[in-house]
């Protein structure tokens, strides 16, 4: 029998998000906000939309849409780079302030439940098991 780990994993990441967007619905964000603003949040300040796009694992036309919206909303500004005046800057605005702190605390509560009766060493394990396999998916694309 042929193994479904990546189907698995794809699976795991679709219900995971999906329980998620649904005790998150309070806040009229879709999955893509919710899920750039988190991004937004746990990266370093003023990163580019390219890095965005990377820590996502997104492609940087896929979010510009999603980073038009948000700044629709008041949630994000964007600047251009001094360095490089093709980049552009995301900064979250106050207004973004109690959102992200709720977003943070369902993102930790879930998990929490999520992980409930695992241990943090069977944590640790799964962690560098998944590390493991992307590192070797990451080699896999550098040969082609």
């Amino acid at each position: 029998m042929e193994s479904t780990l990546g189907s698995d994993l794809a699976r795991l990441v679709r219900v995971w998000r999906a329980l998620i967007d649904h005790r998150l619905k309070p806040l009229a964000l879709t999955q893509t906000h919710w899920v750039t603003l988190h991004n937004i949040n746990r990266l370093p300040p003023e990163q580019s939309q390219i890095q965005l796009a990377k820590a996502i694992g997104i492609e940087q036309p896929s979010l510009v849409r999603t980073l038009d919206q948000l700044e629709e909303k008041g949630l994000i500004t964007r600047h251009t780079c001094a360095n490089d005046r093709r980049a552009k800057r995301i900064k979250l605005t106050e207004a973004a302030d109690p959102i992200i702190r709720e977003v943070d605390s369902v993102i930790t509560s879930t998990r929490s439940e999520i992980l409930s009766g695992i241990t943090a060493d069977e944590v640790q394990l799964l962690v560098g098991l998944i590390g493991k396999l992307e590192q070797n998916i990451t080699e896999l694309q550098n040969k082609q």
